[in-house]
């Protein structure tokens, strides 16, 4: 019996020592990429929700593993997603692809969020192989210390030794592999398209403020002040709307209070209002980003170009509600997790004759603690990149966007040290001020109509020429068409009656 009770203290032992050594280890907090921190106009994150903290929270770069900072009570789950918020830098990417790399992450296994995240799920497989060679031993037979093996304590043909046969996995594993693969491709799509939408975001922001910024009508009778006041309005309705679309993609409980300080900060009150009020926020502020452009002075041309990317700028905000509101289908998750759980809980029995040359089976244990871990762990990563949103870096996106768009804005034409050059004749119709009252090319001509019928294109005369047609060979109109109302020039209001006329 004293072999017996030896036995039985071990396993429990060893399943302590499991369950404590899953629940001990503290979370490691990556340290802060403070680049971004030292920019002016950046806004901190709020420390006022999470009070065991001293340190606030920003997007991080590279988890350096070699000076291990410990942080106590840092929540698992959702409270985890706000650490992965990651912007590289160079110095990120050096360590990134250092040779050292895997020494570093193997030292911090146990501080790892996805294997945190993962302990009841663990535990519970590890406690199936605790229960696997446990009842072996009780009712099949163990192997005492001194390596003799002893009979079952229990001895009943109705509890005999359980088992499975290993085929059983071998032939299902491949199917489970290819479901993981699927799950976590199509997870990374999904982050993916993300990201390349805040990317888009990102370049199209920069590129409206360049073009509102140079094309802004130098001819038009403003002040420099006026100038400067109009274009730095565009940038803020640029950043107006990329902060709204990070608030509409973001939970209440975490960014509402933020995004409204911010918009009455940099906003007139009464735009902020309306934009905080709205339905659907970002919708509102790119109309108001809309406004903003139409009251430039620039010409009708130059203001399609600008407008086009804030077509661009609705189409990556449709793009990313499809993502936020259309998960992964849920018949597919909900089989995957219902196969993977099934799979590694039944696994201990298929691996209890694998490990018959350890004592008593023992090594069963961790191994499945291993597989459970690792295979359970690729199905969180598809979970966790499912939802891209609450692991991007957005704030740090909106931060640079009003940097850059407000930078943009304060460049002058010719503070690069060469002149502006005057607007050349040929370009003056692309100004506001010139393009009114200007000569400007004659509409070509086009068939008029005679008594009701349509006639051939009075260009078809040129063959005959009439004297009308010799008065106006030198300005290459052709025969047969009326002058303009004056030799020289026609109006733009002229110009676009005849265009609306077909010519006549």
């Amino acid at each position: 019996m004293i072999h017996h009770h030896k036995i039985l203290s071990l396993l429990l032992v060893v399943l302590l020592t499991i369950s404590t050594t899953t629940r001990s280890q503290a979370f490691v907090l990556p340290p802060h990429n403070t680049a971004n921190a030292k920019a002016p106009g950046v806004r901190q994150p709020s420390t006022k929700n999470s009070p065991t903290q001293k340190q606030s929270f920003t997007s991080t770069g590279w988890d350096s593993f070699e000076k291990l900072r410990t942080v106590t009570d840092v929540p698992s789950g959702e409270g985890q997603r706000k650490f992965r918020r990651t912007v590289y830098s160079h110095d990120d990417w050096k360590k990134h692809r250092s040779q050292d790399r895997f020494i570093f992450y193997l030292q911090a296994i146990f501080s790892s969020g996805v294997y945190k995240n993962l302990q009841r799920e663990v535990t519970l497989t590890c406690g199936v192989a605790v229960f696997v060679c446990l009842y072996n031993a009780l009712f099949g037979g163990y192997t005492d210390w001194e390596g003799v093996q002893q009979a079952a304590l229990i001895q009943s043909q109705y509890f005999p030794k359980i088992g499975l046969p290993l085929a059983a996995f071998t032939l299902t594993s491949p199917s489970l592999g290819l479901l993981l693969v699927f799950r976590t491709n199509t997870s990374y799509q999904r982050w993916d398209e993300a990201r390349k939408n805040w990317g888009m975001n990102i370049n199209h922001t920069r590129n409206l403020n360049r073009m509102a910024n140079a094309y802004y009508d130098p001819t038009a009778n403003v002040t420099p002040e006026q100038r400067q006041a109009d274009l730095t309005h565009v940038a803020v309705c640029t950043w107006a709307f990329v902060r709204a679309m990070k608030r509409h993609l973001s939970p209440e409980e975490e960014d509402e209070a933020a995004f409204v300080k911010e918009l009455y900060d940099r906003l007139p009150a009464a735009q902020a209002e309306k934009v905080v009020k709205s339905a659907h926020r970002p919708n509102r502020a790119l109309q108001d980003l809309s406004y903003a452009i139409e009251d430039l002075p620039m010409h009708y041309l130059r203001k399609n170009e600008v407008h086009r990317a804030v077509t661009i700028f609705e189409d990556n905000l449709g793009s990313s509600e499809r993502i936020l509101t259309s998960p992964v289908p849920l018949f597919y998750s909900r089989h995957l997790a219902r196969f993977l759980a099934v799979w590694l809980l039944l696994l201990p029995f298929g691996l209890y004759d694998a490990f018959a040359p350890s004592w008593n089976h023992m090594a069963m244990i961790p191994a499945t603690v291993v597989i459970s871990t690792m295979l359970f762990g690729i199905e969180e990563i598809g979970t966790q990149l499912e939802e891209p949103f609450t692991v991007l870096p957005m704030q740090a996106f909106c931060d640079k966007i009003y940097n850059w768009c407000t930078e943009i804005q304060s460049w002058q034409p010719g503070d690069n040290g060469r002149p502006a050059k005057p607007v050349r004749p040929q370009h003056a119709l692309y100004f506001t001020e010139q393009s009114v009252g200007m000569a400007l090319p004659m509409p070509p001509p086009t068939a008029t109509m005679v008594n009701g019928d349509r006639a051939a294109p009075v260009m078809a005369a040129k063959k005959q020429p009439t004297p009308v047609a010799k008065a106006n060979n030198n300005d290459n109109r052709g025969g047969g068409l009326p002058p303009p109302s004056s030799p020289s020039q026609l109006s733009m209001e002229e110009f676009l009656k005849r265009q609306a006329q077909g010519g006549s």
